[in-house]
């Protein structure tokens, strides 16, 4: 079986991204480990007013602990951080943005949860997702999983018995497949979501929503479909975070043959203008993209 390091050797990407990959995919294992013993609550908030499981803060410490020393980093932005770290002393010039650990609230329960990643050069995070140059997750289900792109396509591996990585699926294509699933309370989305959604019922489309957006947008990259998290009254910029979650999700997306929107546009053409900024967000299979389009915007 091809193994991670095979693929990368095989691809265009620099040396010093293929070591910056390798790096951040190897961390699954000291995060998945860490689940026993870090099963709680922090006590403590992000920047967005959420309150951090001890995962949350375990995980990211762990990784910007991890970027720091290897130096090939001199920024990253965390959605667990308030701020950009500036790493000066860096001979590399990558830039990384994470979630290092999507759907925490999950893991007393035992669903799915990940990690999301994406990767820019030129040292600055704030750059529009469609200058990534890398973005991966890796989803802690039954399988430790890492799905990959380097801007060659989307590649899925799985974590064997001995810690390494095995190429599962390779040059992924996302159909259009009849899964959906939105965030949001259905008793504040506007109108014209509500319209989207009941379109997709009537359709025969099937729910499957979770609460981990890695777990449920891996199900759309494999089976076609949509995820939404919606503009709500209230919270028009909607609640997932354009440069965490958004950026590396719909880049991947994109890779995959699919898209990704905020109802309006191509989320990753946004320049963001600060680390948390939100955004309403489409993402998924590309036929069900220009459907939100067409709907949201009449």
């Amino acid at each position: 079986m091809i193994t991670l390091e095979e693929y990368l050797d095989g691809t265009g990407a620099e040396q010093e991204l293929k070591e910056l990959v390798r790096l951040i995919a190897a961390q699954a294992t000291p995060i998945r480990e860490a689940f026993l013993t870090n099963q709680t609550y922090a006590g403590t908030t992000n920047q967005s007013g959420e309150e951090q499981a001890a995962m949350d803060t375990w995980a990211d410490r762990h990784i910007t602990e991890v970027l720091q020393r290897s130096g090939l980093v001199r920024e990253v932005a965390s959605e667990e951080q308030n701020d950009i770290l500036k790493i000066p002393e860096s001979h590399g010039e990558y830039a990384v943005v994470m979630d290092p650990l999507d759907g925490s609230s999950l893991i007393q329960v035992n669903l799915a949860v990940g990690t999301i990643v994406g990767i820019y050069d030129h040292g600055t995070v704030m750059q529009p997702g469609e200058k990534m140059r890398a973005a991966l997750y890796m989803l802690y289900g039954p399988m430790t999983v890492l799905t990959l792109t380097v801007g060659e396509g989307v590649q899925i591996f799985a974590l064997d018995n001995n810690n390494q990585y095995v190429l599962l699926e390779a040059d992924v294509k996302m159909p259009e497949g009849n899964l959906y699933g939105s965030g949001g309370l259905r008793t504040v989305w506007t109108e014209e979501h509500a319209r989207f959604i009941d379109t997709c019922e009537q359709e025969g489309y099937k729910l499957r929503y979770s609460g981990s957006f890695v777990a449920d947008f891996h199900q759309i990259l494999k089976y076609g479909g949509i995820y939404c998290y919606p503009a709500v009254v209230g919270k028009e910029r909607g609640k997932l975070r354009l440069m965490f979650e958004a950026n590396p999700i719909g880049f991947i997306a994109t890779q995959a043959g699919g898209a990704i929107c905020d109802g309006r546009m191509n989320v990753l053409t946004i320049n963001p203008e600060k680390p948390h900024q939100k955004t309403p967000l489409y993402v998924g299979s590309k036929g069900l993209i220009e459907k939100v389009n067409g709907t949201l915007c009449t």
